[in-house]
């Protein structure tokens, strides 16, 4: 695992793979060594993959009693980027790293060549009473060890013991205060967009994927059949082939959004 020092953080990331650049973002809970398995082979075929750990996740060490927001993870992304000279790239997110990168697209639009995001929604309902039910601390003892003890074997050794405790409260938080996307906003990217959605996921609608898609202008849905949040996990198989045709189509406008190299890994 490589570490780059980026927007005050000290940015842990795996590299993998060989091609045009690939940014990968996980969601709240896990890590990036660990959200994308069932993918990273395949996209490693095609890509330059670079997949960090977020603030307060796995390695990239983050106490979030100094705040947590979704802000700041765009702003990790930007300065991750900056620092490893992609002037553009391919971004790839799922969950509260769909957020991130749906953020970063609309801030950025000239720097994303493709987009795709997953489990994501702009409303704030049902995503908010989702995540302050599923990211209870208490429950998650109660009802899931598994999970906890998953949750302390992947954050505990760099964030300390307990941490992912203060983390998921945190994330939950911010997800009911904050700003939220317009129609308009999402208009300014005009990256081609691939929104994936399970059919039966808690946290994004298959109505509002279809409204998130349908207000993109290069937007594209896929609806991942008897499929709930995970569904890169779920379904790699549906999902992958997914990717591979999404990223076929638009190979040469993804080439001719990524302009002239200009060094580092930006190619």
């Amino acid at each position: 695992m490589a570490t780059l020092d980026a927007n005050g953080l000290t940015i842990a990331y795996e590299a993998e793979g060989a091609g045009p650049p690939l940014v990968l973002l996980h969601g709240a809970s896990t890590s990036g060594h660990d959200a994308f398995a069932a993918q990273r082979p395949a996209l490693a075929t095609a890509f330059r993959l670079l997949i960090p750990d977020a603030r307060g996740h796995g390695r990239t060490r983050w106490d979030v009693a100094a705040g947590f927001g979704y802000a700041d993870l765009v702003d990790d992304l930007g300065a991750f980027a900056d620092g490893l000279g992609l002037r553009t790239f391919h971004l790839l997110g799922h969950s509260m790293g769909a957020m991130t990168a749906l953020q970063a697209a609309v801030r950025w639009p000239e720097r994303i060549r493709t987009l795709v995001v997953g489990g994501i929604s702009i409303e704030r309902q049902p995503r908010a009473a989702a995540a302050r039910r599923l990211f209870d601390p208490d429950r998650i003892d109660a009802i899931d060890p598994a999970w906890a003890a998953d949750l302390a074997r992947r954050h505990d050794p760099v964030q300390g013991d307990g941490a992912w405790r203060r983390l998921l409260p945190a994330i939950a938080a911010d997800v009911a205060h904050q700003p939220l996307l317009a129609p308009a906003d999402l208009r300014r990217v005009d990256a081609p967009t691939l929104v994936i959605v399970g059919d039966r996921d808690p946290f994004a609608p298959v109505e509002h994927a279809r409204e998130l898609a349908r207000h993109l202008p290069a937007g594209r849905l896929l609806v991942v059949p008897d499929c709930g949040h995970e569904t890169y996990s779920t379904w790699p198989a549906v999902v992958n082939e997914a990717l591979h045709a999404f990223y076929r189509s638009t190979e040469a406008v993804a080439t001719a959004r990524a302009g002239p190299a200009s060094g580092g890994l930006d190619r």
